[in-house]
Formats: C-alpha cells, structure tokens, sequence
C-alpha cells in the first residue's frame, strides 16, 4: 500500500544537510511515505550527500555497493541520490550505478514527489536545474506534529565568494534569501510545536537580505531582532558566517538581543595573508583579528570557533606559523580543522600540492593547539551558571542532556520533566568533550 511505504535518509555533510532530509521527508510525505531507521525493509532509500570532504563522490559509490543485497531482494526498492554530489556527479552517478533510480540537486528537491512517481512507473529520473521558482514556496506546509526543542532553518542559501577551495558555489548557486515573512512563519510553526531554540542557516548565512514586509530588503540583524519577538522562542543562532559580511548591526545584536546566544561560528581558513589572497577569500588576517575585537566588545563572554585549512597550495612553513599565531591571538572555544583537498573544477585543485606528510604534520600540531584551547575555554566554564536546554538523556540514568548558551553538551542530574525546557545549572567540572552541572533551583 503507497500509504505504508518507508524511506529510509542518510544524511552527509553539514547542517543545512539535515534541514534539508526534515524537508525531503515531508515533501514525500504526500506519497504515504515514514521515516525508517534502517533501509533493511525501506520502500526508498535517499543518500543526502555532501561535496565538501575528500573523495566525496567515491564514498557515494561506495555506499550504494552496500545496498546491491537489498535491491536484489527487492527490485520495488527505489534508491536516489540528492544533495551536493547529486549536483555534482548528475548523469555520472546515472551511468556508473544502474540501481540509482532518481537523482536531485540541493535546488531541486521540492520536485522529488514528481521524480519519485517517474521512477514508480520504471523510468529513472533526474533533476539538477537551478529553477527559477523558490522551492520553499513548493514544499507541502510543514506536518503539525511535536518535535524536539531545538531546531534548523534555512534562511539563505548559495554562495557569491567563489573560494578557490570550495564548490559551493557550484552546487549550490549563487547567494539567495528567503523573504521575511516566510521564514517567520516557518519559526512560528516550528514555535507550537515545542520548538525552543532554531538555528538560522546558510551556505553564507550573514550575507542574508531577504525581502522584508515593508518591501525593503532586511539584513540578519534584522531578522534575529523580529525572531526574537516571538513568544516561546528562547534561543537564536546562526551558521555559517563570512567576515567581510559581519555588519555594524549584527555586531550590536550580539551585545543587545539577549535571545541571540554568546557563539559565533566564524571561518578564517589560515592565518597567512599570502594563503588568504591565494584562497581568495578577500580579507586579510589583521582585518579578522580587528572584527573579532570587534564583537567581543559587543560581547565579552562570546565564544568563538572557526575552521582552518592547512596545507593549501603553496603553503610554506612560515605561512603554516602565521596561522598557529592567529589561533593564539584570537583563542577559540571550538574549531574545526582539516588537510586541504582538491576538489574538481575548483581553482585550487590546478595548483602544485603541498607534501601530503607535511600537511597531516601541520594538522596534528594546529588540532594540538586548539585542543588545548577548547580544554581551557571548559576549564573556565567550571563554577558559572549556565542556561541549559535539554534535550536527551544522559549517558548514565537519572541524567539529562542538553546544550548550554556557549553551545558547550552539559550532563546534569534531572528529572526527565525537563526534557524539553531552559533551566538554570552551575557547572561543576570539564570533561575532554562535555560539561557536567548541578541544577539550580
């Protein structure tokens, strides 16, 4: 029965990538489709994928062998491929993995009813276009049911910086926002249904001016200010950002909107401004330091993370030391950080590789040093108080979970009458990944 059909989503990449497969579900919902933890007696099985990490394409290939057994046993079984390397790949995943009966770009997915009632009739279907229309406006109105307290949402998408590292751009297009109001709906639904905090989210998402009410286009400032008006939601944020769009007013939001919370994801990628020009990310690293100085002072307890890219083409040794410099000065609470890999079509992937020994070196002592970083900012934690919203239960019974105004995960003792709520904790010693606290009150 069409009304009892599974599907099964597994999701890569980042967080706009779980947006993303929320909103694939629902668009199949319509076809009587449910959420399944397993594709073992799934109906459709979709692979959201990501381009950003190395080899992304190959460990899809690889993925799909793993479902060969299940298509076998169940030629009805229908298996598509969507997101990033969906974008990327097109017709090459086509041509290479015959058991592939739909593919859809990240722009596209709102078609996936249509698509899907292709491959029902035997026909493989593939959508990769940039369409004109908005594909939120397309996507059946989010299901009523109660949710988790936290929760994304799109509000920009695509990216115009054209980094010489990055195929988003590519696959994702050029910078778009989404228009006030329909973002204000859609956190006002999310709202009634538990939701308590929402992350705001794009490719770029500080580069956000979607059409306001008035008809003017409004910047993220703006936006946080009119989604902090809404009752029942306590907690703001947003990912992921770029310097050089990091306003005068979202500055002084972070000092004056108590709802936007004390994080700021903020990439740099390398500490040289040799390797900065090369990346073309149009700022310099003294520029950086400057805004981080910047916010802080709008925001004193602000806790700031970054990425980092080591190894990138032409990096000496002296460029890698500019980047242990930066980290220093600014001191992050959180990082993430990799060796460069090429990715095809990009700039960067033309150009003489650093010595891949060299670079795995490099990392190792850049996570070395942001390890120890991450480690004090916890360390620092101990003996304050804290918001906490929880969220799950703990890793031992009696404990709940959640994630803290600084974002840092906090165990506590608490009843599960919690789950679900903001409550008040005093923390009261660091582990290597999380914090522990006392509920107060």
């Amino acid at each position: 029965m069409a009304g009892d059909r599974k599907l099964f989503i597994k999701t890569y990449g980042c967080q706009m990538n779980v947006y993303d497969s929320e909103r694939m579900a629902e668009a199949l919902g319509g076809k009587g489709y449910t959420l399944t933890d397993s594709p073992e007696g799934a109906d459709m099985i979709l692979l959201n994928t990501c381009h950003i990490r190395e080899k992304a394409a190959e460990k899809v290939y690889s993925e799909l062998g793993r479902f060969k057994g299940l298509k076998a046993a169940n030629p009805d079984l229908k298996i598509g491929v969507a997101g990033c390397v969906a974008q990327a790949e097109g017709e090459e995943i086509l041509r290479r993995q015959p058991m592939v009966d739909l593919v859809v770009g990240p722009q596209s997915y709102h078609r996936l009813p249509e698509l899907e009632t292709l491959a029902r009739k035997g026909k493989r279907a593939l959508d990769t276009d940039f369409p004109e229309e908005d594909k939120f406006e397309h996507l059946a109105v989010r299901p009523k049911a109660m949710r988790g307290p936290s929760a994304f949402l799109t509000v920009q998408e695509g990216c115009d910086k054209f980094c010489a590292f990055c195929v988003v751009p590519y696959t994702r297009g050029a910078e778009a926002s989404r228009p006030v109001v329909r973002v204000l709906t859609e956190a006002r639904d999310l709202v009634a249904r538990g939701v308590a905090e929402i992350t705001l989210l794009g490719q770029n998402v500080n580069a956000y001016h979607g059409e306001g009410p008035d008809g003017r286009d409004w910047g993220l400032a703006r936006l946080v200010r009119a989604l902090a008006e809404i009752e029942g939601l306590e907690r703001i944020r947003y990912t992921t950002s770029h310097p050089n769009d990091m306003e005068d007013d979202l500055i002084a939001a972070h000092g004056d909107c108590a709802k936007l919370m004390p994080y700021l994801h903020l990439p740099v990628q390398s500490g040289s401004d040799r390797i900065l020009k090369a990346m073309n990310r149009k700022h310099s690293a003294e520029s950086y330091l400057r805004l981080v100085a910047r916010i802080r002072a709008a925001r004193p307890d602000l806790l700031l993370s970054g990425d980092f890219i080591v190894g990138f083409p032409g990096e000496t040794e002296a460029d890698f030391e500019d980047t242990l410099n930066l980290v220093r000065a600014v001191g992050y609470g959180q990082a993430y950080s990799f060796r460069y890999s090429p990715r095809p079509g990009t700039p960067a992937a033309e150009r003489d590789q650093v010595d891949p020994d060299a670079a795995s070196e490099r990392l190792y002592r850049l996570q070395s040093l942001l390890g120890e970083q991450q480690q004090a900012a916890q360390a620092a934690m101990v003996g304050k108080t804290v918001g906490v919203l929880f969220e799950k239960p703990g890793r031992m019974s009696g404990q709940l979970a959640g994630k803290s105004d600084h974002l840092h995960a906090v165990h506590v003792e608490a009843a599960s009458t919690y789950m679900g709520r903001i409550a008040q904790v005093q923390i009261v010693e660091s582990a290597p990944n999380s914090l522990r606290g006392r509920l107060l009150g």
